[in-house]
């Protein structure tokens, strides 16, 4: 028995009898021999560690246009957190951890520059749109490795299409919305409760709320301060999906009212802010500008592959791949007069 072997027999002893084990996996699109040390989900997180477009992640940022100081979130920084928070919820509900790190790790490799305002400019400029989730699992499949992709799992690639829900359902009712396990359901959960405590910690930073903005009842039902709201919402989980016997995750009635609220008025008092329009008009600029120009000028941008593709799609690829840094170094490059150039 290789050491491979050793850990899938210690998930079959120790995990849940509802965590998926590796060695159920339903596979990978191109088959590929066991290693002898990491199993398949194993294998999956490392793959996504090293890729070159989790490595982006620390330039784009989570809720502001490239902002000036050390201490805001990038997408970097809130994947970590997502997966702290996915992997302490595996842990206390004996699921699998490997599983749940890797979904969480790449839950967001398909998010644009400037955030919220870039996805949105993609979603216009592109012929068939764009939304984040669907570009991470891309980014998985068919654009890194110069095209082979990363060969992941079908549940890590379940989890990273299924963690998103906008302003929708947190843990939908609609089973097709859901991750197919409950590792990738625990990433979904992982990210708003990650997003909407790290995004008001950010807000405050920059002076865009105070804390007697927050509704007194949201404090009362979650706690005052960043950890405490994270550590009110972690143990609810932990708790009330024990009480459905694990047949899914689940959040109580109150907390899960409290975090959706919390959520609105993140939406009501920062996404949607004046300073966020703001913010939101630039990235336009720059964005459409680049997309324009790519469009026109392909060479040395945008790649040939995915086979088959159109230039719009492949264009887009180019765009979203961007980290808010080299947005704006091309940018300034292609359109802007530097001093002493004329």
């Amino acid at each position: 028995m290789n050491i491979r072997e050793k850990i899938e027999e210690q998930e079959r002893t120790i995990l849940s009898p509802r965590a998926c084990l590796s060695l159920a996996s339903k596979g990978r699109v191109r088959p590929e021999k066991p290693h002898d040390l990491r199993t398949a989900f194993q294998r999956d997180r490392d793959r996504i560690l090293h890729s070159k477009s989790f490595r982006r992640l620390k330039h784009k940022t989570q809720v502001f246009l490239a902002p000036f100081g050390d201490h805001f979130r990038t997408r970097l920084t809130h994947t970590l957190e997502v997966s702290q928070i996915a992997r302490t919820l595996a842990r206390a509900l004996a699921l699998n951890e490997d599983l749940t790190e890797a979904a969480a790790l790449g839950h967001d490799l398909g998010h644009t520059p400037f955030g919220h305002a870039g996805e949105e400019t993609l979603r216009k400029l592109l012929p068939g749109g764009f939304y984040h989730a669907d570009q991470s699992l891309r980014v998985v499949d068919r654009l890194e490795y110069e095209g082979k992709g990363l060969n992941l799992t079908h549940e890590v690639r379940d989890g990273i299409f299924k963690h998103s829900k906008g302003r929708g359902e947190i843990l939908s009712s609609r089973k097709a919305d859901m991750p197919e396990t409950l590792e990738g359901q625990l990433v979904r959960i992982s990210d708003v409760i990650a997003y909407v405590n790290h995004d008001i910690d950010d807000a405050l930073r920059a002076g865009i709320i105070k804390e007697s903005d927050i509704p007194p009842r949201l404090i009362k039902m979650l706690g005052r301060y960043h950890a405490h709201r994270i550590d009110t919402m972690v143990g609810d989980v932990v708790q009330t999906s024990l009480k459905v016997g694990l047949e899914k995750i689940a959040m109580s009635p109150s907390v899960m009212d409290s975090t959706v609220a919390l959520r609105d008025f993140l939406y009501d008092k920062v996404y949607n802010s004046e300073f966020a329009q703001r913010e939101h008009a630039k990235a336009k600029k720059i964005l459409t500008d680049l997309y324009r120009f790519v469009l026109e000028s392909p060479a040395g941008y945008v790649k040939d592959y995915p086979a088959g593709d159109s230039l719009e799609k492949r264009a887009g690829d180019f765009i979203a791949g961007m980290t808010d840094l080299y947005a704006l170094a091309l940018y300034e490059k292609l359109f802007l007069i530097r001093p002493g150039t004329l």
